[in-house]
């Protein structure tokens, strides 16, 4: 099974850096980040050195090794500049306490992304999120420039040059209206390319919201999708290719707690920092009623065991229907992301993720496949020696 950036583990917490905040150079139809922009428009637009500083030797303080993981998200870092980034490994490397190891781990929409760039990447160790919808049609659908432009192409080239320069590289794909139809092309896409590690990230609602986005897949659709891609992989690439959405699938049938937090009993383990300082609880509850406080104050080992942040992640189950608690694959799902809640449970006893008729269709779908992975990864086996069961659908 695979690890995740999204999720700590072990119980640290881990923080999401936006030393960029709100600004991209793609205007993305689904995107839930851009309207930050007012919320911090007294923000220089970029994390000062200072607290840059800061944050870096405060990072290594809240963490008890022996590794200390960074992540680098936006809006877009890369618009930093690369100079910024190197800037920041010397800082790491000089603040680093003794026998520590450092990892980084970047997102990026790909636009900026070079040989220059993939050659730092490679050789300071980064790994990288490239976020990538799938074939032309429909990534280019909704993620186009700020001028408006087709920016499928420029992340396609993103895509071969890190791997050309062994950039560990992960792919994520929003799934939308565009592309929810299309199981099959979209992931015998990703494959024809070379993509070997892909996560699958469904596109719901902003927070406050009570509706889905205009462009989310229907409820059904987005299990109709991850069925379909679930029968090519267990068939063809297991061992291959890694499907996040598939290796959290795994984890309750073999016996491993949950990395993924949507899918973890409780959250509140990545936090988020902002452009001023600002520490919040979580990438989709930036807003003042979930700013823990600010580095620039208090000490971030402190922020990430405040009580507001413990309340933040247990509310998720204390908050779960009782809907939810009876069903069939609950140890699979916990009731997904608190911000996709919004639907009301048949019975009415609270509310339900919006994709749950999914979720519930797929880890149901999944199971007998993913039970026999489960008995050959216990046999010692390796996993190229796979092969799906003949009574496996």
């Amino acid at each position: 099974m695979a690890n995740t950036s999204a999720n700590a583990g072990g119980g640290e917490c881990l923080v999401m850096a936006k030393p960029a905040g709100p600004r991209c150079n793609l205007r993305c139809s689904y995107c839930y980040y851009l309207g930050k922009s007012t919320m911090f428009a007294k923000s220089p637009g970029r994390l000062s050195d200072a607290l840059l500083e800061r944050y870096v030797a405060q990072r290594f303080a809240a963490s008890p090794g022996p590794a200390t993981h960074f992540e680098w998200h936006g809006g877009e870092p890369t618009l930093l500049g690369l100079d910024w980034f190197r800037r920041l490994v010397r800082l790491q490397k000089s603040l680093c306490p003794p026998g520590r190891r450092v990892t980084n781990g970047l997102q990026t929409n790909g636009l900026l992304v070079n040989e220059t760039w993939a050659g730092f990447l490679h050789d300071e160790g980064f790994s990288v999120g490239l976020s990538l919808d799938g074939p032309v049609e429909c990534h280019d659908a909704y993620r186009r420039t700020a001028e408006g432009k087709p920016s499928h192409s420029r992340v396609l080239r993103a895509f071969e040059i890190l791997r050309r320069a062994g950039v560990y590289t992960n792919v994520l794909c929003v799934i939308h209206k565009a592309n929810v139809a299309r199981p099959d092309d979209v992931y015998r896409f990703f494959r024809a390319i070379g993509v070997l590690r892909l996560q699958f990230l469904p596109l719901v609602t902003p927070a406050s919201g009570d509706r889905a986005h205009p462009l989310a897949a229907g409820r059904q659709e987005l299990g109709d999708f991850l069925c379909g891609v679930f029968d090519l992989w267990l068939a063809e690439d297991v061992g291959r290719v890694v499907v996040q959405t598939f290796d959290e699938a795994l984890r309750p049938i073999y016996g491993a707690p949950h990395a993924l937090c949507i899918h973890r009993e409780t959250c509140g383990e990545v936090a988020v920092l902002e452009t001023d300082g600002g520490f919040y609880a979580c990438d989709h509850f930036v807003d003042q009623d979930h700013r823990i406080g600010s580095i620039s104050e208090v000490e971030l080992a402190t922020l990430a065991v405040d009580p507001r942040m413990t309340a933040f992640g247990k509310a998720k189950l204390e908050r779960l229907a009782p809907y939810c608690r009876g069903c069939e694959v609950l140890s699979s799902c916990n009731g997904g992301c608190p911000k996709d809640r919004i639907s009301m449970a048949p019975d009415g006893s609270g509310l339900l993720a919006w994709f749950c008729p999914s979720w519930k269709r797929f880890f149901s779908h999944a199971r007998p496949g993913l039970e026999a992975l489960a008995a050959h990864m216990k046999s010692g086996r390796p996993f190229l020696e796979f092969k799906k069961p003949t009574h496996v659908n």
